[in-house]
């Protein structure tokens, strides 16, 4: 596989957002990028988390991606929802 085609191939992504309160978001999805999950996410398109309709605009300030499925992206999801000191840490860096 050629690196054009790697990067339009669908893989599973975990992604942290921000919000300009400094609310954190969490979320996994299965694409080409996770650009698409946060543009539903601001209600550019249709979807997104409830949690994250009334708290927009969302920004995408971590990704992680290489997940053989979804019950490992999932894990990590979890892992990084109870990391409070990661969470924090990807905070002051903006």
């Amino acid at each position: 596989m050629d690196a054009s085609s790697y990067l339009k191939t669908k893989r599973w992504f975990v992604y942290v957002l921000l919000n300009k309160h400094g609310e954190a978001y969490t979320g996994v999805t299965f694409d080409v990028s996770p650009d698409r999950r946060l543009e539903e996410h601001n209600g550019e398109k249709p979807g997104g988390a409830k949690y994250t309709r009334a708290r927009r605009p969302w920004e995408l300030i971590y990704v992680e991606s290489g997940f053989a499925g979804r019950s490992e992206a999932q894990s990590r999801e979890i892992q990084i929802k109870r990391d409070r000191k990661f969470k924090l840490l990807l905070k002051k860096e903006r």
